[in-house]
């Protein structure tokens, strides 16, 4: 049977893991840039454009998310890449929390994250997870039952 689901936004969820997968990919290789004399992990690292703190284990974290959602993006399905946004956004949103109760300058701050960091998190895991849930929402009907 086929889907009533307007063909309008299709394929959206692919089109947002590409892009932030790219963007964050992207964001992942210049922190090297300004990470270089900072310990590998710790509150301390280097500020990306000025304002983002970064160190070595945050700028893997980047890669690794931009991976993740690229390939999604460009090699999965559209409920694969809802997904992707989804679970993304989702721990996005548990840094976001990390963020705000930890101490900026403690050792528990091991990926040296700041409030425009906190800002910046919030609203990956908004877009990314807003996307991704009505992307799987919307998906439901597409299922055999």
């Amino acid at each position: 049977m086929a889907s009533t689901t307007p063909a309008v936004g299709r394929g959206l969820n692919k089109v947002v893991a590409s892009v932030f997968g790219a963007v964050y990919l992207l964001v992942g290789l210049l922190g090297f840039t300004v990470s270089g004399g900072h310990p590998a992990a710790g509150h301390m690292g280097g500020l990306l454009l000025g304002i983002f703190m970064v160190n070595i284990l945050h700028n893997v974290v980047h890669l690794l998310i931009g991976a993740v959602l690229l390939i999604a993006g460009l090699r999965g399905s559209e409920r694969t890449a809802a997904t992707a946004d989804a679970v993304v956004g989702g721990a996005y949103l548990l840094v976001f929390i990390y963020g705000l109760v930890v101490p900026l300058s403690s050792a528990a701050n091991f990926v040296a994250l700041n409030s425009a960091d906190n800002v910046l998190h919030v609203l990956s895991a908004v877009l990314l997870g807003v996307v991704g849930l009505i992307g799987l929402r919307g998906r439901r009907a597409d299922l055999p039952a």
